[in-house]
């Protein structure tokens, strides 16, 4: 389940705080707040909170609350929580310094592994519905980079935004269910393995059932494999799709 976000949000400030309108309130004393400093503190206490619940707990109180301001005070500087996570989206984006070497298949395993990376790190950032996302700095930095690294694949460019679109949902859809997975584990503080050992003697009864032969003939290393398993299987075969739109390799 994604956060909505979007449908609520003042647009037109949305994109102003992106793209470098900061000023900070015209009167008074000179503000001990920034907006980079309450962007830093609402990416913190996302990161906390998604460890086992969702973005509907992050509030500006609880941000206020990290900085050691009054909630009002934030709001001199954002109009509220929607225009505030435009921000955050962009703020944690770090575009690799470096290009990764190879073909278009390293460049893109290096490009879902970093993003991968960016949803374990932040587990809220997944969950954020990006149906319609505003390009901050950082994102569109981060894709001018990606597609002028695709360029010579001879790809067209809307063939290449589909593939990056298609690799993202990709990565996200599987960070999805592994930071579930974690969350459940520490709200309940019954681990995955404990979980599942507590079915097994009512799936060992329906096997011997012979409702359910095919399953019954399984290999008992069937279900023997980790997310990061998953995401390597996945994000191969997904490339394997992408080679036939490549010319060159």
């Amino acid at each position: 389940m994604t956060t909505e976000h979007g449908d609520g949000r003042d647009l037109g400030r949305s994109l102003k705080l992106l793209w470098g309108d900061t000023t900070r309130p015209p009167r008074g004393r000179p503000p001990a707040l920034s907006l980079d400093r309450i962007v830093a503190a609402a990416v913190e206490v996302a990161d906390e909170l998604a460890r086992t619940e969702g973005l509907e707990a992050l509030s500006m109180r609880s941000i206020a609350t990290r900085l050691g301001v009054g909630t009002m005070s934030l709001y001199r500087y954002v109009p509220g929580k929607a225009e505030l996570l435009d921000l955050m989206l962009d703020h944690v984006i770090d575009v690799p310094g470096e290009d990764a070497e190879g073909g278009w298949r390293e460049i893109l395993e290096a490009d879902a592994r970093h993003h991968w990376r960016l949803c374990l790190d932040h587990p809220w950032y997944a969950f954020v519905d990006q149906s319609r996302p505003l390009l901050g700095p950082n994102a569109m930095r981060g894709l001018d980079r990606l597609v002028a690294l695709l360029r010579p694949t001879g790809v067209d460019d809307r063939t290449l935004l589909m593939m990056i679109s298609a690799q993202n949902d990709y990565v996200e859809g599987v960070a999805r269910r592994y930071v579930n997975e974690r969350r459940a584990e520490a709200r309940t503080g019954v681990s995955n393995e404990q979980f599942w050992a507590a079915q097994e003697p009512t799936l060992i009864k329906a096997m011997s059932s012979g409702d359910y032969p095919t399953m019954a003939n399984m290999a008992d290393n069937t279900f023997d494999f980790s997310y990061e398993q998953l995401f390597e299987f996945g994000l191969t075969r997904l490339h394997d799709g992408f080679a036939t739109s490549i010319i060159t390799p």
